[in-house]
């Protein structure tokens, strides 16, 4: 082999992949056709689930540190109205202001310090698989060449070469119409007025938020702590873009225009940003040796999402690949990818659908329609239903054993722990990345059973506030894979989920060495350079 997994693609998925096999001691090689990074603004924020799952692993600091603005109050655009859940005491939904080129920085950075092979301007032009391995055709700066693997995945996003080499079919629907968005400022001749309104010139007020007119949606917004404005445009419209040209400022001023139907004096430009909405799935995650993960693999109809599903899809996938390459995979393991993923983004196509809905129509029924959703979130436990669908966190995995705890395939929230040492938390056990036991009862007897999985699993004991059950198995991925009912028997059933998720053990293998985080100058040696 030449690697142990081939990723093609160096945007956020891919490089979040590579962090994260490396971290399980995993060799893996990214490919990116591109020579350089883009400089064109595309997403700018991360939110959801992904923003406890990089607590989890011990990166929200520094992602934190990199924002580019302060962090804002939860209040989110919605298929053109907002959710507002700064009415929440508690709010599952959260945003980092953190624009996605810097993002991709980071996450190459992190990447390359575990020590990640990351190869850019090397383009994928075939991959073939036999039953063993998966293997990319690849033009690089110093001609074609071949890399072998025992898997490859395709992160190589919308227009993905991976998923057309291997057959899997996408469909879905374009939507009619362009996006473009610009952060700003305004000239003198604008008066902001204090509720946040604007005065134009030619046009009268506009209110912050949504302002519809007969040719389309113009959405505005202020920053708390500057004079810049995020404005927003959406109109019905045809034209294929390539995705490498960049808006320009007199293409951002003219729509506008359009759908205003008057000049919007601009001082300054910031960030231009243009894009499209297309709802696609793909049929299947998994061919053989090859998978599919982040726009790959689904590609949804409403902004604030697809950040957090792509990364998501890495942490799930690679854990499991991990599990495959290091020979001690269960049956059928990866192919829960596929059955958790797809369900993820099966949730998400439904509330960004639901989005298309209420944003396309321009009719008094469609405005009633708008009317009657945001009375809706008036009431709190709707507002906390919506907020939990926004970021992800209402998804429970489907469980193998139907008669399981509840609890079981739910993402677990990060706890405050007391132990003999002092006060630690959930996020603190899993910055390794690696699958625990966490009694919360004093469980000798589970205790006992896990250790013959202590080599692949780590083992805690811990006291909580209200704890949620005797004991919890938890997945690298955040993910519950068990629980043991408070005061109830658990052995036996502990065991068939160790033996589910993590493979089955014998004296063998139980007493082999745990194994280290790979260090940067182990993951150079390895990789030969």
């Amino acid at each position: 082999m030449d690697t142990d997994v081939v990723i093609v693609g160096a945007g956020p998925t891919g490089l979040m992949l590579a962090a994260e096999l490396r971290s399980a001691g995993v060799r893996s090689l990214v490919l990116e056709r591109r020579p350089q990074p883009l400089d064109t603004p595309k997403a700018g924020g991360l939110g959801g689930q992904i923003l406890e799952l990089l607590r989890y692993r011990g990166l929200l600091k520094r992602f934190e540190a990199a924002c580019t603005e302060p962090m804002p109050a939860p209040r989110f655009p919605f298929g053109g109205v907002h959710v507002d859940l700064t009415h929440l005491n508690e709010t599952p939904m959260h945003a980092l202001p953190l624009p996605q080129q810097r993002l991709e920085q980071l996450l190459g950075e992190h990447a390359g310090e575990l020590g990640a092979d990351i190869r850019r301007g090397h383009r994928v032009l075939d991959v073939t698989q036999d039953a063993d391995t998966a293997t990319a055709q690849i033009s690089g700066p110093d001609g074609t060449y071949r890399a072998t693997a025992h898997y490859l995945v395709g992160c190589d996003g919308a227009h993905s070469r991976v998923r057309e080499l291997a057959g899997i079919p996408f469909p879905g629907t374009v939507y009619p119409e362009v996006n473009r968005l610009a952060q700003i400022t305004v000239s003198d001749s604008v008066t902001r007025l204090d509720n946040g309104d604007l005065e134009v010139p030619g046009f009268g007020a506009i209110r912050a938020g949504f302002t519809r007119t007969e040719r389309g949606l113009f959405g505005m917004g202020a920053s708390p702590t500057s004079d810049v404005l995020s404005v927003y445009t959406t109109e019905e419209e045809t034209t294929e873009y390539d995705d490498d040209i960049p808006l320009s400022v007199a293409e951002m001023q003219a729509s506008i225009r359009r759908v205003l139907g008057a000049n919007f004096p601009v001082a300054q430009t910031y960030r231009l940003s243009r894009f499209t909405f297309k709802a696609r799935h793909a049929e299947r995650y998994r061919d053989g040796r090859i998978l599919l993960a982040g726009d790959a693999a689904h590609l949804f109809p409403a902004t604030g999402v697809a950040l957090n599903a792509g990364l998501l899809d890495a942490v799930n996938l690679a854990w499991k690949l991990a599990a495959y390459v290091q020979g001690w995979a269960p049956d059928g393991l990866l192919d829960t990818y596929h059955d958790e993923r797809r369900l993820a983004a099966t949730r998400t196509m439904l509330h960004t659908q639901a989005q298309v809905a209420l944003r396309r129509g321009h009719d008094p029924a469609a405005e009633a329609l708008r009317q009657v959703f945001q009375e809706l979130l008036t009431d709190e436990q709707p507002l906390q239903r919506m907020a939990a669908l926004i970021a992800g966190t209402d998804i429970r995995y489907p469980p193998p054993n139907p008669n399981c705890h509840p609890l079981t395939g739910t993402f677990l929230p990060n706890l405050a722990l007391h132990t003999d040492d002092g006060t630690t938390s959930v996020a603190e056990l899993l910055h390794d990345g690696r699958p625990v036991l966490l009694d919360l009862a004093d469980r000798t007897d589970l205790r006992d059973i896990a250790r013959d999985w202590q080599h692949r699993i780590d083992i805690h004991t811990a006291k909580t506030d209200n704890h949620p059950a005797d004991a919890l198995l938890i997945r690298p991925d955040g993910h519950i894979a068990w629980a043991a009912t408070i005061d109830e028997p658990a052995g036996t059933s502990l065991r068939a989920a160790l033996s589910t998720w993590f493979g089955t053990v014998d004296e063998t293998t139980s007493t082999r060495p745990v194994p280290s985080r790979p260090t940067s100058e182990q993951s150079i040696q390895r990789n030969g350079l």
